[in-house]
C-alpha cells in the first residue's frame, strides 16, 4: 500500500482558500491524500466559506484556524500557498519538501468589494462559490498536476 502524500495548503489568514482546499481533498482524496491547511496568521473559520462548503456537501465546520508553524515539524510532500500573501510572506519553508505556488482570488475581498457597489449577500456568496470551485478543480486533479 502507498503511503499518503501529505499536503499542507498555506493561506493569510487559514480562514477560507485553504480551509476549502483541505475541505476538498479530505473529501475528494481521503484515501491518498493527508490535508492540512495553515496560515501565516490566524482570522479564524470565515463563515461563508463554511456555508458555500456545506452546499456542496463539504462540511468545513470543524476545521480550526492554524498557524504554519505549527507544521514545521511535520513531514510534508508539499506546501501549496493559494494566496499570493502566503506565497511572498513564506517563500522559505523549514521542511524538506516542494513549495508551489496556486493563487486562488480572495472571496472575502471580492464580496467586500461588491458589498460597497450596492450587491446584495448573495452576490458576496457568489464569490466564495467561484473560489470553492475553481479550487475544486485544482484538488480533483491531485496528485498528477504535482510535480514530484
Amino acid at each position: 500500500m502507498r503511503k499518503k502524500l501529505k499536503i499542507l495548503f498555506l493561506c493569510t489568514g487559514n480562514s477560507c482558500r485553504s480551509q476549502m482546499a483541505e475541505g476538498w481533498v479530505n473529501a475528494l482524496h481521503e484515501n491518498s491524500i493527508k490535508a492540512y491547511s495553515a496560515g501565516i496568521e490566524t482570522h479564524g473559520l470565515n463563515p461563508d466559506a463554511v456555508a458555500v462548503m456545506a452546499e456542496v456537501g463539504v462540511d468545513i465546520s470543524q476545521h480550526k484556524s492554524q498557524l504554519v508553524n505549527e507544521f514545521f515539524k511535520v513531514d510534508l510532500d508539499f506546501v501549496i500557498t493559494v494566496c499570493d500573501h502566503a506565497q511572498a510572506s513564506c517563500p522559505y519553508f523549514p521542511a524538506s519538501c516542494p513549495v508551489i505556488h496556486m493563487g486562488f482570488d480572495d472571496p472575502p475581498k471580492m464580496a467586500e468589494k461588491l458589498a460597497r457597489q450596492g450587491a446584495d449577500k448573495e452576490a458576496g456568496l457568489d464569490c466564495f462559490r467561484k473560489v470553492r470551485d475553481d479550487i475544486r478543480c485544482f484538488i480533483e486533479k491531485l496528485p498528477g498536476n504535482l510535480k514530484f
